[in-house]
Parts: C-alpha cells; sequence; structure tokens
C-alpha cells in the first residue's frame, strides 16, 4: 500500500512581535488522505499557521509533527517586476533533491557557457547531469512538461524561460496546481488555490481534490469549493481553534451551536462568580461582628478566588464589523469608450460603451486578457486627447495593443490588481500610508485615521507593515485606499479572492452606494450575481457581451 502523509499539529501558539497573541493551542490532524479546509476571518493567522507547518517560521510553543513528503502552494506566486522564471518556479515546486539537484544544474550549465569554460566546468556539468538522473530530475521534467501543457497549452521547452509574470494568475495557479496534485509529495498545504481560477478551472480543481490520495490542507474562501471538498473544517477564530468533524454544508449550523454553547457556559459561569461573590459578601459582613464567623468568610475567599484563577470560559467571537463607504461622483454619460481595441496576441478588435453608473462583470477564462484590459482603463486610457490619470508606483505595465480608449468626463479611474502589486506600499505601516498620503490623495489627519481603519477592521493593524498584512487584510485596505482616493470608475480584478465571507458581503453592500461605474474581472458565482452587464473574453479572441454570465463558455 502506499505510504500516506500526514501532519499534526498539537498546542501550538503564535505571538506577534509586539507581543499580541494571534492564536493559542491550536490542534488538530491532518492524514490517512483527509481533505481538511482551514477557514477563518481574513487576519486571524491562517496563513501564518501554514507557514509555520510549512517549516517557513519557527514553532517555539507547541509541536508539529510531519510525515512523508510536503508539498507548499504560497497565497502569491508571481507579481509584476519579479524575473523569476517558469523553470524556477517549477524547481521550487519539487521535492527538495530535485530542486537542490536542479540549482547545482543550472549553475553548472552557466559556468559550462560563460567565459574561459574548461575541462573542469566540463566535469562539473557531467556530474550535475548524473545528479539530476539520479534524484528523478528527467521524470521531473516530464511532470513540467504535462503541467505547461495543461495550463497554458505549450509545451516546457517552449515555455520553461518564460517569466512567471507573464502569465495570468489563474495560468500561475494552475501550473503551480498540476505539478503538486501529480507530484510524488503525500501531504500538500494550499493556500487559497482557487484564486484567480476560472470557473472550469475551479471545478477542476473541486474534481482532482476529490480524487486525489493525498493528505490536503487548504485554505480557501470560496464557498462551492468548500462544500464540494472539504471533508473536516479547521476554523480559527476568537484566538484559538476548533474542528468540525463534518463538511462545510453542516459546519455552519456547527458553529452556530457552538457559540450558542460558549455563551451559556459563560452565562453559567458568571452567575456562579457572582453567586460566590455574594456568598463571600455576607460572611464579610457577619465576620465584622461575629468573630466566629471569620473562618467562614476566609472560606469563601478561597473558594472565590480558585473559582476566578480557574478562568471564565471564552467567549463567542465578535462578528465583524465591516464597513465600506464607496462614494463615487457623477461623471458623463459615456465613462468608457473602446474602438476597434486589440489586446496584442490576446483579443481581436472589438467595440465597447460603457456608461455612468454601469455595473459591468468581465468574464472569461484564464489568459484571455481579462486583467490586461483592466491595467489598460487604469492607465487612463490610449488616445492621445485623453488626460491619462497618473499611475506612478501602482505597478501598472504598458498594455501592447491597437485601438483607443477614451475616458467620459470626470472619470477618475481606481484600480485594485489581483496580485496586491503596490511597490509604493511596502515597508510602510497602515498608519504611515492613511497618515501621509500619497501620489494619489492627501493624507488624513491623525484623528481620522484610526477611525477609517476601524471601519474596515485593521485598527489593530495600524502599525504594521503592508506586505506583512494578510491577502484578506491587504484587500481591505487597498479598497479602502480607493475610497480615500475618490475614485468614480473602480476596476476591481478578482476582488473577492482574499476577503472572507463577512468582507466580501462589505465589499458588495459598499458597491450598492457606489455613485460611479464599475468593472470588475470575476469568477466569484456569488459576487457576479450583483452585476448587469457581462463582457465575455473568449478563447477564440472574440469580445461580447452576454446576457448571463455564462461560466461554461469560460
Amino acid at each position: 500500500m502506499p505510504v500516506v502523509g500526514y501532519v499534526d499539529v498539537a498546542g501550538v501558539s503564535h505571538v506577534l512581535s509586539d507581543g499580541r497573541v494571534l492564536f493559542e493551542e491550536v490542534s488538530f490532524r491532518v492524514g490517512e488522505g483527509a481533505k481538511v479546509s482551514l477557514v477563518g476571518p481574513n487576519g486571524v493567522g491562517k496563513t501564518t499557521l501554514l507557514r509555520m507547518i510549512a517549516g517557513d517560521l519557527s514553532t517555539p510553543q507547541g509541536s508539529i509533527a510531519r510525515s512523508g513528503g510536503l508539498g507548499v502552494l504560497r497565497q502569491f506566486i508571481g507579481q509584476i517586476g519579479d524575473e523569476t522564471t517558469l523553470a524556477e518556479l517549477a524547481l521550487s515546486l519539487a521535492p527538495p533533491a530535485v530542486r537542490q539537484a536542479g540549482a547545482w544544474l543550472a549553475a553548472a550549465e552557466s559556468a559550462l557557457t560563460g567565459p574561459g569554460a574548461g575541462e573542469d566546468a566540463q566535469l562539473r556539468y557531467a556530474e550535475a547531469l548524473t545528479t539530476w538522473g539520479e534524484v528523478g530530475g528527467y521524470e521531473a521534467e516530464v511532470l513540467f512538461d504535462t503541467a505547461s501543457v495543461a495550463a497554458i497549452a505549450l509545451s516546457w521547452d517552449t515555455t520553461r524561460q518564460r517569466p512567471v509574470r507573464t502569465l495570468s494568475g489563474g495560468q500561475q495557479k494552475r501550473f503551480a496546481l498540476e505539478i503538486l496534485l501529480r507530484g510524488p509529495d503525500e501531504v500538500l498545504l494550499l493556500d487559497e488555490p482557487d484564486n484567480f481560477l476560472d470557473v472550469p478551472g475551479k471545478r477542476w480543481l473541486e474534481q482532482r481534490l476529490r480524487e486525489s490520495p493525498k493528505s490536503v490542507l487548504y485554505v480557501s474562501h470560496d464557498r462551492e469549493l468548500l462544500s464540494q471538498t472539504a471533508q473536516r473544517v479547521v476554523t480559527i477564530e476568537g484566538g484559538s481553534a476548533w474542528v468540525h468533524p463534518g463538511g462545510f454544508d453542516s459546519w455552519h449550523a456547527a458553529r452556530l451551536s457552538r457559540h450558542d454553547r460558549l455563551d451559556e457556559r459563560r452565562r453559567r459561569w458568571d452567575e456562579e462568580h457572582e453567586k460566590l461573590r455574594q456568598l463571600m459578601l455576607m460572611y464579610k459582613q457577619k465576620a465584622s461582628y461575629n468573630a466566629g464567623m471569620a473562618s467562614r468568610y476566609q472560606a469563601a475567599q478561597t473558594r472565590l478566588r480558585k473559582f476566578a484563577e480557574a478562568g471564565a470560559p471564552p467567549l463567542p467571537p465578535k462578528p465583524q464589523q465591516v464597513r465600506m463607504r464607496l462614494a463615487g461622483g457623477r461623471t458623463g454619460k459615456r465613462a468608457i469608450m473602446c474602438e476597434r481595441l486589440a489586446l496584442d496576441g490576446l483579443t481581436d478588435p472589438f467595440d465597447l460603451e460603457i456608461w455612468y453608473g454601469d455595473r459591468v462583470a468581465v468574464i472569461g477564462a484564464n489568459g484571455t486578457g481579462k486583467s490586461q484590459f483592466l491595467r489598460l482603463l487604469a492607465r487612463g486610457g490610449s488616445d492621445p486627447g485623453t488626460e491619462h490619470i497618473p499611475v506612478d508606483g501602482l505597478g501598472l505595465a504598458e498594455v501592447v495593443h491597437e485601438g483607443t480608449v477614451r475616458m467620459g468626463a470626470r472619470v477618475r479611474p481606481g484600480h485594485f490588481s489581483q496580485t496586491h502589486e503596490r511597490p509604493d506600499l511596502l515597508g510602510r505601516t497602515l498608519a504611515d500610508i492613511l497618515w501621509r498620503g500619497d501620489a494619489h490623495r492627501p493624507g488624513l489627519p491623525r484623528p481620522e485615521a484610526m477611525p477609517v481603519l476601524s471601519r474596515y477592521d485593521l485598527a489593530g493593524q495600524s502599525e504594521q507593515r503592508f506586505e506583512t498584512l494578510s491577502g484578506g487584510q491587504q484587500a481591505r485596505l487597498l479598497v479602502l485606499l480607493l475610497e480615500l482616493a475618490g475614485a468614480t470608475l473602480l476596476l476591481l480584478d478578482e476582488p473577492t479572492d482574499n476577503l472572507d465571507l463577512a468582507s466580501a458581503q462589505a465589499l458588495e453592500t459598499g458597491l450598492d452606494g457606489f455613485e460611479g461605474t464599475v468593472v470588475a474581472v470575476t469568477h466569484d458565482r456569488w459576487f457576479a450575481r450583483s452585476f448587469t452587464r457581462f463582457v465575455l473574453f473568449g478563447g477564440d479572441g472574440a469580445v461580447r457581451e452576454t446576457p448571463e454570465p455564462g461560466w461554461d463558455a469560460d
């Protein structure tokens, strides 16, 4: 029988650098081929816990035991400005022996073609090739080729030196998932594996997870994926964790029942505490005029102290209170005008008019040009007569295209990137970002900054640097910056991917009250229901409007 890997987490705690406890006494097991989902609000420590299990972070409190090879999918793979190649990404996902042999082989190849290469370089290259074969490197190349064809429809020889950033977010995820799910590792840690996947890709992932013999622990906010695949649910909330032994469909009811039990236990504890306190006060009063009552008074004090020292049972976690106030503003009737627009190598020429107040969902398969279309719009148009909005620091690369894009009067684009690239925010705390502002908006007075962060449930992270936030916290901050910048055209690229359910609902509520135009790339079937127009980017290069989302056409 094949060896099935496992992970045992026992009494694990994590304390932030500022002394705050992120979570404590977390215990659960993932093994025997189980598919276990890790859920909880943004910022409670899901990614941190995965990093501890992967060995990226130390475990000063508690213990983590692992058996079998461990494959890890990070939350973000490639970002604009990152020159990592597909070959380097593939090696990073391979077992350690293959990874080390691949690095040695790459160095030997470089030395062989360098100036002054001689017999020593040839010998080192020959040794590196031998080692590469011994550790299974050639089998890994077959796997990489399979993943490349499945994700990008191109052979490995064609794509291996291609920068990861040139792939769509969905292609990046599909490539990495193909390697991990087909690879030899018995245990997988997947952080938001469904992010950026189109709907057929999500369905593919659901099927592969169900069929895989591997033990898988994964973080996701996609309710359908969780419903289709989770056999157990580990929930991090309230500073600790609890395990639901059933699937996601019964998790909501189990969570409400657990909260009711916590409420009842705390109510009974409060009643007993008050009863003991009143008893102590009664004996204290009697002992003041009757010396014979002193011993009973001392006994009542001791009983009350021991009861309090044992500690009160935990309260149910407080519900999230995220409130997004996206104001917008009136613009010209026609917000966006595309004439014979063609994205190089991606789409045929198309015309499109988007009117003030429209809610347009841009849908289609991964790699069809949806994100590039939004980036082109974010640059403020391409017509020489159009006033360009500065986008310095937002990581918006030039989009090669033909045709024109014009913006209507008073249209001010605000762009939300699916990979959260904001080089201008790196190294800065949230309080500093809001107080000092940036090139696109003035800063806020200090007394106003904290209430604004509180509305987005980020006050506790005010002194954290942007890059240390969880993916969901980063997403909430980026929406907040769009709010403060006064954008009248929101260009949202997969905005719900990293948001927990409460935050995603808050975003939808905020968009309902937004006075302006919204264009969003999304594969979120729930989020798309709030849109009224659907523009489909087809795999054949055609761009057309459809009356319904038409997910099967992705």
